[in-house]
């Protein structure tokens, strides 16, 4: 069956149960994991040159902690669940696009992902990763929610 799960990671609650539930099946069928984080440039307009520098070293210094905060989490609850785990943080302007190239690079052959499980309106204006990657990724989708 599936060898190698993908499963991203942004730290909250809605990811942090789909780890939960994506260690559970990986244990459950033998399969590995690979758990990604993704870490996105500074989301902000600065007029000045100066501090916009500072400002985007401070953010990106700050991401990549707490990204590696979450990948040390997650590989402790790996190992706590007796499944065996790669972590991996990318850098990357679109998440879903990062989640699906490294799903590929590191020959995942499932992703396992939460939803929040927004609906109508709040679905077509929030938009959601999880909806990007069910909608370009050949790589079959679990979505827990």
């Amino acid at each position: 069956m599936y060898k190698n799960i993908l499963i991203p990671t942004d730290g909250t609650v809605l990811s942090e149960s789909a780890l939960e539930k994506g260690l559970a099946f990986a244990r459950e069928i033998g399969a590995k994991v690979t758990v990604m984080t993704t870490v996105e440039p500074a989301p902000m307009l600065v007029t000045a040159s100066v501090q916009l520098a500072e400002t985007q070293s401070r953010y990106h210094r700050n991401a990549v902690e707490l990204a590696a905060k979450h990948l040390d989490k997650a590989m402790a609850d790996a190992k706590g669940a007796g499944v065996a785990c790669e972590t991996v943080q990318v850098e990357h302007d679109h998440p879903y696009q990062a989640i699906i190239e490294t799903a590929g690079k590191k020959g995942c052959d499932l992703i396992a992902m939460a939803s929040h499980g927004r609906r109508g309106i709040s679905a077509l204006v929030l938009g959601s990763e999880t909806t990007k990657v069910l909608t370009h990724s050949s790589i079959p989708v679990l979505v827990f929610r």
